[in-house]
């Protein structure tokens, strides 16, 4: 993961790199909440798998418009080019969005 940020934000003073990769891991870790906060919610709303899934297949567009909002503020207020937090956007993304596609899964076969 750090190696990914780095190569992302090369260039950058190695304390920027330090708080990318934490700023990273902190979003990712975020998503993950959220989702867990999805799937519980609907657990308890409908108490069935189905529910489950519905809220997992909810998560995913929103998380897609919470990563582009980080995205946007890293370019417009961090000053980092497109081009670097594009690929911190697709780590931010594909973690939690990549969970949410298994827990679909697995509990559509349910």
């Amino acid at each position: 993961m750090a190696g990914l940020c780095s190569l992302a934000l090369r260039g950058r003073a190695l304390s920027t790199l330090e708080s990318a990769d934490m700023h990273v891991l902190l979003v990712i870790a975020g998503g993950l909440v959220l989702l867990g906060v999805f799937v519980l919610f609907d657990w308890l709303w409908a108490a069935s798998a189905a529910g489950m899934v519905v809220a997992a297949k909810l998560f995913m567009p929103l998380w897609l418009l919470i990563a582009c909002t980080n995205m946007w503020v890293g370019v417009t207020q961090a000053g980092y080019s497109v081009r670097d937090e594009a690929l911190i956007l697709l780590i931010v993304l594909i973690v939690p969005v990549l969970l949410a596609s298994v827990i679909t899964r697995l509990l559509s076969h349910a």
